[in-house]
């Protein structure tokens, strides 16, 4: 048995010596040595990185770069190196065409493959050249200035280096294009320094005015030069066109995208197409011997595609160099697997079974290599695959939000009819004698709650698109704190609930958003009823910290939460495991999103019951300019008003427009059926009521130019702001009062619509009640303007308090009057054809304005103008009469009398 043992374990022995020695041929290493000739160069540091990348493909590559400096001494140094370590392939990026041929030769003798790279040399004793077409790139730059320019520009060639060949080449190629062309007019210069006052480039800026391109052998040189001419003129409009394109800061590619460059030819540096040349050659492969790289032009048509195709590309060498790191490591793994095993095995064949281990363990790493390779790929492919379904579904969601945040527009609108006609009920007398009363009101508070739900719901799509911008205000937050708790107090006495507030400084001010702290409270405050059972407490705490800051503490009594699921209340649309209550769970992350704009914190505590604390900081130093207003407490602002309260008060509750004789026309423009009907019930007992769709809004408002409008925002054909914006334009009635009703809440629209010119914005849904005094009160305001207006009438300054329109209505309509003020034929009908409006629409507009009928105004001017005649006390009564077009003097006198109080003659008398 023991000699069966040792023939197999020197069967074994000499196997794995044999598959060894395999390895170490398959896996035998290629060196391969390249010379630089330069180290501090982008496009150079850029072909070094792509060799490195390329050779880190291959295993058994060993790449070694030596950097001359410009010198060509140590260059030859460096290649006389690389043929005594007798490396397998030689790459060489010259300096100079002639200097290095020898040690050129010398390889070759040797027997050394040698690849020259981007510049050329005057012998052909290499096995290949890779490099660009200098020439060709010289050529692209000169099409595309022709291009261009169309044949005739003044062109400023700067050329880098005149020893080396591209230099040379690129400079035969561009005059190639251009000798073509006679118009344009070429001028050469080295590249020397650019900041020195004798600078070649210098001196031609300042000798020549005009220059219109200006063509750099490298983008380098380029962009030094478009820095020197915007220093020397900044307005000139010099396009530059550099070459070698590459990606990146400063990069040509990047300064196109900057528009400093106007175009930029790519120059490819060739670093990995070197190490596959060298590699083909290594394996006895046919090469060409002369191998070039594509050059393109690259503009701002192709920038950015060129950009985003070099950004994957370096992506994906980044992850190629990060996988070939982590294959290097399981090598370098199995590699001392694979010595520790053979040493195991020369020391003794008693570990024999110790080796079969680690040749199945080499098997099953291998087989987890593949399956990794293949697990990767799929993982790959399905990340890619996931990528794409998770745009799918942001698109669909952004898709429904859309569809949702609309929906919640148009609920509005019934919400009006509901809350509306309910708070109809609610002031009914007949109503409030029936038990029904009880039902109406709740039927009216759910349909408020149901109100919030959607500016909830509303709130949290601007918070998504980040639309909501902060309005702060010096508030006392004392007394802010109490207006909001008055909301709970009933619901607090109801359930027995001890509420209370507590503060030290109860004129503490902060800047806060109003309008935002009050849903911020209100949400806090709704989940402390809902969750704290009868007979229970909440707490309203506000204290001020030695830091500046200030707490604002609601505690309850509740059920608390979980202490896992504290760190996901704030997140959208959470519901904690113990809550079996209705929730929309979005309350809370508005809440949170609100008091960070404030630059706050608010934090959670759940012990005995839960306690939010919202921290604010005192002053307005941490808040920019933008988000400070002027206290806008007792400002009044359009807004949608919704209280629980409908008892309304009016400072006009006194004044009655409705006469027996003549009611206020109102034009509804609605193309909602139901709010049409509603709205028509309830003002047709006050006012005489006109409808329209929005499809021939302003022609009926120019038909029957009505006493007031209200207006929805969307219609079928205009919208409200543009219709509102027509008639404000419109002299005929630019005097109408417009409200606009809409279901849009937000500040950009108000502004809108403030803009377009309406007098009130109220959103839906709306209180009737409101309506009805908005309307009250706009009428009361236009009735107190015509009382100024009537007893000022003659006197209207252009900084009178009367709008643009009316100021130029009333200014033209006089100087008619005056200009005809002695033609007894002069009518109504002549002068509403001078103002190029309608008989009817002057008598409806006249009498809008100043309350008297145009006749009337007519004869008054005439009167004012005969009192100004007796004063002056040149004509008698008769001349005056016949003057201003009285049919006769005793006419004449009888109007003075009634306008004045006395006849002509006493008037003259007296004075």
């Amino acid at each position: 048995m023991s000699r069966i043992y040792t023939i197999v374990a020197i069967l074994f022995f000499l196997y794995l010596l044999n598959s060894c020695n395999s390895s170490k041929e398959n896996e035998e290493t290629i060196s391969i040595g390249f010379s630089q000739i330069i180290n501090n160069d982008l496009w150079r540091k850029s072909m070094d990185h792509a060799m490195e990348v390329e050779a880190s493909l291959h295993p058994n590559v060993k790449l070694t770069i030596y950097n001359a400096d410009r010198k060509v001494k140590q260059q030859i140094q460096d290649i006389e190196k690389m043929i005594e370590q007798n490396m397998d392939v030689i790459i060489v990026a010259p300096y100079e065409s002639d200097s290095i041929i020898p040690v050129i030769e010398k390889a070759n003798r040797k027997g050394i493959p040698l690849i020259i790279v981007d510049r050329k040399v005057n012998t052909l004793n290499y096995s290949a050249f890779l490099g660009a077409d200098n020439v060709e790139v010289g050529k692209i730059a000169g099409k595309q200035i022709v291009s261009l320019s169309k044949g005739h520009a003044t062109v400023v060639e700067i050329r880098g280096e005149s020893i080396t060949t591209p230099g040379l080449e690129r400079s035969k190629g561009f005059k190639q294009i251009l000798d073509k062309f006679p118009g344009i007019h070429k001028i050469s210069v080295d590249a020397d320094d650019f900041n020195s006052p004798q600078s070649k480039f210098v001196k031609i800026l300042d000798s020549l005015p005009n220059i219109d391109y200006v063509f750099a052998f490298n983008d380098f040189i380029a962009y030094n030069a478009w820095g020197i001419s915007k220093k020397k003129k900044p307005n000139n409009k010099i396009k530059f066109i550099g070459v070698d394109g590459l990606n990146g800061p400063n990069g040509g590619l990047e300064l196109v995208k900057e528009g400093v460059l106007a175009g930029t030819i790519l120059y490819p540096t060739g670093g990995a197409e070197a190490i596959k040349l060298a590699l083909k050659i290594k394996n006895k492969e046919i090469v060409p011997k002369l191998n070039k790289l594509n050059t393109t032009l690259i503009d701002t048509l192709n920038a950015e595609i060129m950009s985003s195709q070099f950004d994957k590309i370096s992506l994906q060498q980044s992850d190629i160099e990060n996988q070939q790191h982590f294959i290097k490591e399981q090598l370098e793994k199995y590699s001392s697997q694979s010595n520790l095993l053979k040493a195991l095995i020369i020391l003794s064949l008693i570990i024999f079974l110790f080796a079969v281990h680690s040749i199945y363990s080499r098997i099953i790493i291998s087989r987890k290599k593949k399956e990794l390779e293949i697990t990767n790929a799929k993982i790959i492919s399905q990340r890619n695959e996931i990528e794409k379904f998770a745009e799918e579904i942001k698109r669909i969601n952004e898709v429904r939000l859309n569809f949702f945040t609309g929906l919640s527009h148009e609920f509005k609108t019934p919400l009006t009819l509901i809350m509306s006609s309910t708070e109809s009920l609610i002031e009914n007398d007949k109503i409030k004698e029936t038990k029904l009363i009880e039902e109406v009101k709740l039927i009216y508070k759910n349909s408020n709650r149901l109100l919030r739900l959607i500016n909830q719901l509303l709130d949290f799509r601007k918070v998504e698109e980040q639309k909501f911008t902060l309005r702060a205000s010096k508030i006392k937050i004392y007394d802010f704190t109490n207006d909001v708790m008055s909301n709970f107090k009933g619901e607090a006495i109801r359930r027995n609930i001890d509420f209370q507030l507590s503060c030290k400084n109860k004129n503490l001010e902060l800047f806060i958003d109003r309008s935002l702290m009050d849903k911020v409270y209100f949400n806090l405050l709704s989940n402390a009823f809902k969750f704290t059972p009868d007979n229970g407490k909440i707490n309203i705490s506000i204290a001020e910290n030695q830091d500046n800051t200030v707490n604002i503490s609601f505690k309850d009594s509740g059920i608390g939460i979980p202490d896992k699921e504290l760190s996901n209340v704030f997140k959208p649309f959470f519901r904690a495991s113990n809550n079996n209550k209705n929730s929309s769970g979005i309350g809370l992350h508005l809440s949170k999103e609100f008091v960070l704009l404030h630059h706050g914190t608010i934090d959670l505590k759940s012990k005995q019951g839960t306690e939010f604390v919202i921290t604010l900081m005192k002053g307005n130093d941490h808040l920019d300019a933008s988000e400070i207003v002027e206290n806008v407490e007792n400002k009044n602002i359009a807004q949608n008003i919704i209280t629980d309260s409908l008892e309304l008060e009016s400072d006009f509750k006194d004044f009655n427009l409705v006469t027996d004789s003549e009611k206020h026309s109102v034009l509804l423009i609605e193309d909602n059926n139901d709010l049409v009907f509603f709205l028509q019930a309830k003002l047709s007992n006050e006012y005489m009521m006109y409808t329209s769709d929005g499809s021939d809004a302003i022609e009926k408002a120019l038909e029957i130019v009505p006493d007031i409008i209200i207006c929805d925002i969307n219609l079928v054909d205009k919208d409200g702001y543009e219709i509102s914006k027509v008639l404000k334009k419109d002299l005929r009635t630019s005097h109408i009062p417009i409200i606009i009703l809409t279901a849009q809440s937000n500040k950009e629209s108000m502004l809108k619509g403030l803009q377009s010119g309406v007098d009130q914005y109220l959103t839906k849904p709306f209180s009737l009640s409101i309506l009805k005094q908005s309307i009250s009160s706009l009428l009361f305001n236009r009735e107190k303007l015509r009382y100024y207006y009537t007893n000022n009438i003659y006197r209207v300054e252009p900084e009178s308090r009367f709008g643009n329109q009316e100021q130029l209505f009333i200014t033209k309509m006089n100087n008619i009057i005056k200009m005809n003020i002695e033609d007894p034929k002069f009518s109504v009908e002549d002068l509403a054809d001078k103002l190029s409006v309608s008989r009817v629409q002057l008598y409806r507009k006249v009498k809008a304005i100043i309350g008297i009928n145009i006749s009337d105004h007519i004869n008054n001017v005439k009167l004012e103008k005969a009192a100004e005649l007796l004063k002056s006390n040149k004509m008698n009564i008769s001349e005056i009469a016949y003057s201003l077009g009285f049919s006769s003097p005793n006419y004449f006198s009888t109007a003075f009398k009634n306008k004045f109080g006395i006849s002509p003659k006493e008037f003259k008398s007296s004075l």
